[in-house]
């Protein structure tokens, strides 16, 4: 018996779904697919077998060469049915299954008989899927009935012609460009979806001839377009044009803005909705050409359906970002809207008052928003934490009211972003509103006595001991830092002791009692925590004053670090490590009200990205070299491969700095002889075996004394914009100089040695840089096809479809996405989905399907989307070559 249908989101928790496709192989399909050989055909069991065939391709089953032969021939023979739903399903199969040339010319007479059939429904897909899998030779044969197609009377047909001509423009430009009077004729036609069809296509056909596009637009804009969707493309396109008018002309006229606001008066609410939204996005648009745009929108806020209402207050929640007082007539609305069902329209509803209202209307706003927070989930919490936050800094005066809020949602159930998003704001308030200080540290110390993250717990003691000693009375917070040590973990027990030394050292009121605790602190069962006691306890002395220390020891200890802790963490794991090649620059982005995983601002700061922070260190540190300072901005730095083998005594590791057009190694070095200095320490390199590079400077290293790190670097220029690759041997030279374990007094006269170090590759990969995207799906469809380029390899004798998945991700060099790098167990295929940043800037985008084909052979589909065609051609070289 079937099952019930029930609404999308109906409650059905308590129900298990079951697949009609839970567990077929490919295997079993294919044998299946012998049905399409039987003299009898059953056009119901081969509908079924060809489902489940499309269902193994869409979920990135990959076909052997054979296999897709195999199917294809067998699918076939099903033209000889006369069963439409069947018929249907053959077009869809062909297209999927992408024969190659040699295959195609089987299907193309039959395809070609019902693009001439009297069937309408025949003849719309027989053109779809000839434009599909046909190339340049035989679309000149059938161009004439593509033609004919584009102003049939069937408006199904002539949507196939025009979709396909659309597709086509991508790789038949000039054939496609030569049927513009039939698609000017299609755009008048009174079927809303031809007219769609024809204008996108005609508006690609003229998109490089700027005044061919203006003169579409004039045209057309006089009335002509009766389809919603139509009018909605014109719209855009319209909105286009103004925009290249306005940057030429610089002029208060708008031209074709009255079209924009006579769109607001048309029925259909699509085409009211995009007039609207193109209204508010023009470029430095007045608060009289916002009025009918924001008094349409108003309208929409009350409307009985819910898209209408998030269209709308996400439309106004932008414009409250530049325009905020002209969004002001709408709050009573979307008052009403903070109670509303979608929790997305109540959110946006929620932040776009805290953005439009004004300093008597918060209190009030925040009675309504505590009772709206429990409703909804963290990463709605976070969006409007972060109104809040601005909120407070336009309106300084009501920081008690809005820390305090910030303080009761910091107590509440949530997860360690959400609660990350309140610190961070309440940390950015201490420090930009002086009078919220004292109250938003006390809310901090007494979020940590229940907090269950470390990382927050000790992030807050780091910010006290530099806020803490600054305020009116710092002894308040001693018992709340102290308890810390009894209750805590060991990485948040440290914290508390160096924030508790730091009080010690900055007030002097409070030294002898630091020095009490911290004396107890001797006795914890944790090293770090000893340790850092007895440091301290050190430096401040036995009666509590500080002692005669060095300077510099008591200003990192004590003083306030001025550079980020996230770019301190990133730059301490460099093998070399100078504080001042730190970045003291944090980068944030600005505040918008999408998802707010990627949307929060920099308080105490989560840890970014490691790379982007490494590489502002490396290219600080590079650019300070006046022999470097003219290759231009660092594309990518790897990470330090070891040249020598552990416990030698000469450690050097290499950190390879890539250019657009040159290669610097960084030879990290470090000394482990304790009676040894050594003096003009390079690194000679040999590239006879990288032909392509040509060393053009060096900077050796004046001195390198007992462990102690020190770097010495070699250039080489390479050709512009190119992935060249090679080995590089290396050898070290220098002056050693024996020291005297006494007096620490090198001697004057020194030997010349060399030490052969491990030989340096420099790979494809190295050009590639690791960049992930958040949706796979919409950045392949977006990138398009321009410059896609497929290839099928067969990767050899692999020990599992695992190893050969790694095997090529490393080779590239690229950013899986979507968890596609891990296999599931016992797969015969895999789907891998790759993206990156290719020298030059150029974004690339990588679908990999692999197969086992046979016991152990692995072969292996590589489809490569880019901005630039040489670079698509260049992955599929590296893969090649590999």
């Amino acid at each position: 018996m079937a099952q019930p249908l029930v609404k999308k989101d109906d409650d059905r928790d308590d129900e298990v779904d079951y697949s009609p496709f839970l567990g077929i192989e490919k295997g079993a399909v294919l044998q299946e697919a012998r049905v399409f050989n039987d003299p009898q055909l059953d056009p119901r069991r081969c509908s079924q077998v060809i489902t489940k065939l499309l269902y193994l391709l869409n979920q990135g089953e990959t076909f052997t060469k054979v296999e897709a032969t195999e199917v294809f021939f067998a699918v076939t023979k099903l033209f000889q049915s006369r069963d439409m739903g069947l018929r249907r399903m053959v077009y869809v199969i062909i297209k999927e299954l992408s024969p190659s040339a040699d295959e195609v010319i089987i299907v193309t007479s039959s395809l070609m008989k019902d693009m001439t059939s009297k069937t309408d429904m025949y003849r719309a897909n027989a053109i779809r899927v000839l434009c599909r899998i046909t190339d340049g030779t035989l679309l000149t044969q059938i161009e004439r009935y593509l033609k004919q197609a584009i102003v049939d009377k069937n408006p199904v047909v002539a949507s196939a012609a025009l979709v396909s001509g659309i597709h086509l423009l991508q790789t038949n430009p000039e054939i496609v460009k030569r049927w513009s009077n039939e698609v000017q004729e299609a755009v008048q036609s009174r079927a809303a979806l031809v007219q769609f069809h024809a204008l996108a296509l005609l508006h690609q056909i003229r998109q490089n001839d700027r005044l061919a596009v203006n003169k579409l637009v004039s045209s057309l804009t006089r009335g002509s377009v009766r389809s919603p969707l139509a009018q909605c493309l014109l719209i855009r396109y319209t909105s286009q044009v103004i925009r290249e008018s306005t940057n030429d002309t610089q002029t208060g006229d708008r031209p074709f803005y009255d079209f924009l606001e006579g769109c607001l008066r048309h029925k259909a609410e699509m085409v009211i909705f995009e007039a609207a939204r193109a209204i508010t996005e023009l470029n430095g648009v007045t608060s009289r050409e916002l009025t009918p745009a924001i008094t349409v929108l108003q309208l929409f806020l009350s409307s009985s359906k819910p898209v209408l209402r998030f269209a709308a207050v996400r439309t106004l929640n932008k414009v409250a970002m530049s325009h905020p007082t002209a969004v002001t007539n709408c709050n009573i609305d979307m008052e009403s809207l903070i109670s509303d069902q979608n929790r997305s329209i109540a959110t946006l509803a929620i932040t776009t008052l805290l953005k439009t209202g004004n300093e008597s209307s918060v209190d009030r706003l925040m009675k309504q928003i505590t009772n709206f927070m429990s409703d909804i989930a963290d990463e709605f919490k976070i969006v409007v934490v972060d109104a809040i936050r601005s909120l407070c800094l336009k309106f300084p005066l009501k920081h008690r009211s809005l820390m305090n809020f910030l303080s009761n949602i910091l107590r509440e159930e949530g997860g360690f972003e959400y609660k990350k998003a309140i610190v961070d704001s309440i940390v950015i308030l201490i420090r930009d509103i002086p009078e919220a200080k004292e109250s938003g540290l006390l809310h901090l110390c007494e979020f940590i006595e229940d907090c269950e993250f470390t990382y927050l717990s000790t992030q807050i003691l780091h910010f006290l001991g530099i806020e803490g000693p600054k305020t009116s009375d710092p002894s308040k917070y001693i018992r709340y830092i102290y308890n810390r040590v009894h209750l805590e973990n060991a990485t948040v027990r440290a914290g508390a002791v160096s924030t508790l030394a730091k009080f010690g050292a900055m007030v002097d009121g409070l030294k002898p009692r630091i020095f009490v605790l911290l004396r107890r602190c001797l006795f914890d069962n944790d090293d770090e925590v000893r340790d850092r006691a007895t440091l301290y306890l050190n430096t401040l002395g036995g009666d509590g004053a500080v002692v005669e220390t060095d300077e510099g020891v008591k200003e990192f200890l004590f003083g306030s670090l001025d550079v980020p802790l996230v770019n301190l963490e990133n730059s301490l794991k460099n093998y070399a490590f100078d504080i001042n090649s730190v970045p003291k620059d944090v980068k944030t982005q600005p505040l918008a009200e999408k998802k707010a995983t990627s949307k929060k601002p920099t308080g105490l700061g989560a840890p970014p990205p490691g790379p982007p922070s490494t590489v502002d260190a490396y290219e600080k540190l590079l650019s300070s070299i006046p022999e470097f300072a003219s290759f231009g901005k660092l594309f990518k730095s790897s990470a330090p491969v070891e040249l020598t083998e552990a416990e030698t005594e000469y450690a050097v590791n290499v950190v390879k700095h890539i250019f657009d057009g040159h290669v610097v190694f960084q030879y990290n070095c470090r000394n482990t002889i304790p009676e040894q200095l050594l003096e003009n320490v390079t690194v000679i390199v040999d590239a006879s075996e990288a032909e392509e590079f040509a060393e053009v400077d060096s900077k050796p290293l004046r001195q390198l004394p007992y462990d102690s790190p020190g770097q010495t670097f070699v250039a080489f220029e390479k050709p512009e914009g190119v992935s060249a690759v090679g080995k590089f041997s290396n050898m070290l030279r220098f002056i050693v100089k024996e020291v005297d374990p006494s007096t620490g007094e090198a001697e004057d006269d020194g030997v010349e040695d060399e030490y052969q170090l491990e030989d340096l590759e420099l790979v494809a990969a190295d050009y590639m840089l690791k960049v992930g995207v958040s949706n796979f799906r919409n950045a392949w469809e977006s990138m398009g096809v321009d410059f896609e380029h497929v290839d099928e390899y067969g990767l050899g004798p692999r020990d599992s479809l695992a190893e050969a998945v790694n095997a090529v991700i490393n080779l590239l060099g690229m950013q899986p996405c979507e968890g596609t790098e891990v296999i599931p167990p016992n797969s015969r295929s895999h789907t891998c989905l790759l993206s990156g940043v290719y020298i030059g800037n150029v974004k690339v985008l990588v679908r990999l399907q692999f197969g086992l084909d046979g016991p152990k052979d692995v072969a292996m589909k590589l489809a490569v989307r880019s901005e630039d065609g040489t670079v698509s051609d260049a992955i599929h070289e590296i893969v090649a070559s590999g």
